[in-house]
């Protein structure tokens, strides 16, 4: 259920809210950002895969930096998608959402279209991108609860298979994305798996 409840004067940020159900008579409120409101460019195409979706897969941006507010977390989406598309020659921004240090979550595909974050998950996966470099850091608060709460709003809607993997991008290929901090941290939910599925680096795609 999205309920629109704010389009800032300038037509910046159009923030919805997706009413989560956590449990009976509880409701929790995600701040969400559509790709409208983010001002994406329009995908080259888009391809869709059955769910409910076994895996979900967690990045770090590394650039751009930490954003903290809606025209920080906007550009930095921006940023990402022509990086993503223009120079890389993807479909779209290759991410299915970001969140942003304001505690927003970025529409970037949207659940159950193929991404382009994990190479033989991508039509398999949810893959979540936390704006920032979390190497060193952890990343704040608002952006774990956020994290949380759109994996949560993904099993209530039978959206994500209730026995969901969670991985981090390393885990998929070469890679130190989603920063040691951010993955140790990761290491400790619920769900998480030590699986390694990179066995030969050179016959990976990037």
């Amino acid at each position: 259920m999205f309920i629109s409840v704010k389009v800032t004067a300038r037509g910046f940020i159009a923030l919805t809210c997706v009413v989560l159900v956590i449990i009976e008579a509880t409701q929790a409120c995600l701040p969400y950002v559509t790709r409208e409101a983010w001002d994406a460019k329009p995908p080259k195409s888009v391809e869709k895969f059955s769910g409910p979706i076994p895996f979900v897969i967690i990045h770090h941006s590394y650039e751009p930096a930490a954003c903290y507010d809606e025209l920080e977390c906007q550009k930095a989406m921006q940023i990402m998608q022509h990086m993503h598309q223009q120079v890389r020659g993807w479909n779209d921004i290759g991410y299915s959402f970001a969140i942003g240090g304001d505690g927003r979550i970025y529409q970037g595909r949207g659940f159950n279209v193929i991404g382009a974050h994990a190479p033989r998950y991508n039509a398999r996966s949810v893959g979540i991108c936390l704006i920032g470099d979390w190497r060193f850091d952890l990343p704040p608060k608002q952006m774990l609860n956020a994290l949380h709460s759109l994996i949560e709003y993904g099993v209530h809607n039978n959206i994500l298979e209730s026995n969901y993997t969670l991985i981090g991008h390393r885990q998929t290929r070469p890679t130190e994305c989603p920063g040691d901090r951010l993955y140790t941290e990761i290491q400790t939910w619920p769900h998480y798996s030590p699986m390694m599925d990179v066995v030969d680096p050179n016959s990976i795609p990037t």
